[in-house]
Parts: structure tokens; sequence; C-alpha cells
């Protein structure tokens, strides 16, 4: 295996300046990395892992905590668009990523213990109970820690804009006629649906309209035989809502089969938007009306927070990083003046 000692005989330099060189260092010339660069390549040079963990002080391995309430792991279409953003980010800065198990059956040890046997600089924490002590032990640790979707004190959080998203959405259903709006909403816990559902009250309230009790149904992400089911009973209704909004692309699958089995058709007697903007919204007909979220942008944004705070802690502030989603206007929306409401 080449060593660093043969790349120094190669280009005729000491050990020190292939060091600098490889990791980039201010007080060699570019011309001089280049060509060091060039001839480490050609030789399949490897920097040793190990000792680069020894003399930095860092494995440049990044955890990953995710853990969804539907136990969807990574077909979570969402978080796994995020997840992917994150990685490419990483791993285009040089580090590498470990999930943490969340199964318990090998032993007793939190998740701050397994990030210290894992030897893992940072954390991204994503899509789990926040409320879990052993999470919240290891947002308070010495471990530096970025949240996705989860405003926390201690660390920095990357958020969508779920409070102008569902705004935006809104908005434009009411432009269209809509005064009987209903929301099939996520589960009541989550930090995501609390935003979403104050701005879809307060986006209502704004507007006049006071949506009655029965058109707020709390449901699970991602859960389609629930929004089925509150889909049924919102079509029982006698007063039934002219547009449906689901927490989700996904669950909203759920609520278009039931609305096709009573013979109804969006947007013609009934209209229908989803959230995430995701590439099963694509598929369906019509086009679906939804918020496109950014997942690229998270992911890439939540490491480039956890890197910050990694390599350079006494210059980084823990901060709230929101990125804008985008309203897809999709044929699943029809004006109320173009049909009766049936």
């Amino acid at each position: 295996m080449t060593s660093m000692k043969d790349i120094a005989v190669m280009c005729g330099v000491s050990i020190a300046t292939v060091s600098k060189a490889l990791n980039d260092h201010r007080d060699i010339s570019e011309a001089t990395k280049e060509k060091i660069r060039q001839i480490a390549a050609e030789a399949g040079y490897f920097p040793n892992a190990a000792a680069r963990t020894l003399k930095t002080n860092r494995s440049h391995n990044l955890g990953i905590l995710f853990a969804d309430a539907a136990k969807s792991g990574l077909t979570h279409d969402y978080f796994a668009a995020v997840l992917e953003g994150f990685k490419l980010e990483a791993e285009k800065q040089g580090y590498d990523i470990t999930f943490i198990n969340t199964f318990r059956g090998y032993g007793a040890m939190s998740y701050v213990e397994r990030c210290r046997y894992r030897n893992m600089d940072g954390v991204v924490i994503a899509c789990t109970d926040f409320e879990n002590p052993e999470v919240l032990e290891l947002i308070n640790s010495v471990i530096p820690t970025v949240t996705i979707d989860y405003i926390a004190n201690n660390c920095t959080s990357v958020i969508s804009d779920n409070v102008h998203g569902m705004q935006e959405l809104t908005e434009y259903i009411i432009k269209n006629g809509h005064k009987r709006i209903a929301y099939i909403h996520g589960e009541s816990e989550s930090a995501v649906t609390k935003a979403r559902l104050a701005s879809f009250y307060r986006t209502m309230d704004n507007h006049g309209l006071n949506p009655p009790a029965e058109f707020i149904r709390p449901a699970k992400y991602l859960g389609l035989k629930e929004a089925a089911r509150h889909t049924e009973e919102l079509l029982k209704l006698k007063h039934k809502p002219s547009c449906i909004i689901y927490p989700d692309d996904t669950a909203l699958i759920g609520g278009l089969n039931v609305i096709r089995e009573h013979g109804l058709k969006v947007p013609d007697d009934i209209s229908i938007a989803g959230y995430d903007g995701l590439r099963v919204s694509r598929f369906l007909a019509p086009k679906i009306t939804t918020i496109h979220q950014n997942t690229d942008e998270i992911g890439k944004d939540a490491a480039v927070q956890l890197i910050r705070l990694i390599e350079k802690p006494k210059t980084t502030l823990n901060e709230r990083i929101v990125v804008e989603g985008e309203l897809i206007t999709g044929g699943s929306v029809g004006r109320v003046g173009d049909y009766e409401v049936k």
C-alpha cells in the first residue's frame, strides 16, 4: 500500500508538505497541491482513517437518528429525499454517514453512548420522538447536533417553512371559491402539524371562515387507511366540505380512492389537495395541487450546518434555518362556481 512517505519521495518534497497539500493548507501553493494530489491519485494513495482520526481528533463520521412514527424507514418519501440531500453534501465534504440503531435488543446503550461508541463527530436528528429522554440527552450533550423539522433550544434546526406553505395552499383554495374546507392533518403532537394547523386556522380566520369541528381530523402521516376512513366520514356529512386537504400526498391517495368509490370525480364534484410535492403526486390524475418541499436544500443545509459546528465550533452559532417550499397548482382543486358541491 502506498504511504505518505512514498508520495513525498515521488514528489521530491517532505512528508509534511504532502500532508499539507492533501489537507488543503493555505501555506502551500496551488501548483504544488495539484502536483502532489495528481501523483497521489495515480499511485492509488488513500489516507489512513485511523491515523487521520488520531491527528485531527475527528472520525469524519456523521450519525443519523431517524425513527418515524409510521415505522416506514427509508420508504418515507419526504425524509428519504431529505436524507439523500444530507448524504450527498456530507460525502462531498469528506464525511461518511452511519445510521444510529434504534433497536434496543442488543444492549442498553443510550443514543449518546452509541454515538461515542461509534466515534461520531456529530448527529442529525430527523422525524423522531423529540420528547424521548434519550433524544433530549443527545441534544443537550456536547456532541454537535442538528435537528430537521423540529426546533430545539440547544442546537441548530433546519425546517421547512410549514407556516407559509400551509398559508399559501389555503389561500389558493379559498381564491377558488371554497369556504367549506376540511383538513385531515398529521399527528397532533408533531411540531410540523402544530405549525401547519395554526397556519390553516389563521388563514381561514383572515377570510372570516370558521371550519366546523368535524372538518378537522387527526391522522397519521402516510396513513392511507386513516385518510380513507376520515374521507368516508366527511362524505357522509349533511353539509360536506367542498375541498379536503390531506397531511401528505401519500395519505391523499387513500382519500382519493374513497371519493372514486362514491362515484365522485375530482375536481368536478369535490376538490382535494396534498402536501410534500413528491414523486407520487406527479403520477396521479388529475395532477395534485400540493406544496413542494425543497428536500434537497433541507438535507444539504443540515449537512452544511452540522459540519460547520464540528469544524468551526468557536465561530458557529445555533441557528434556525427555514427553507421555503413552492405551491404546485395541479388540477385537483377546481372553482366552486364551476360546479355544485354534492
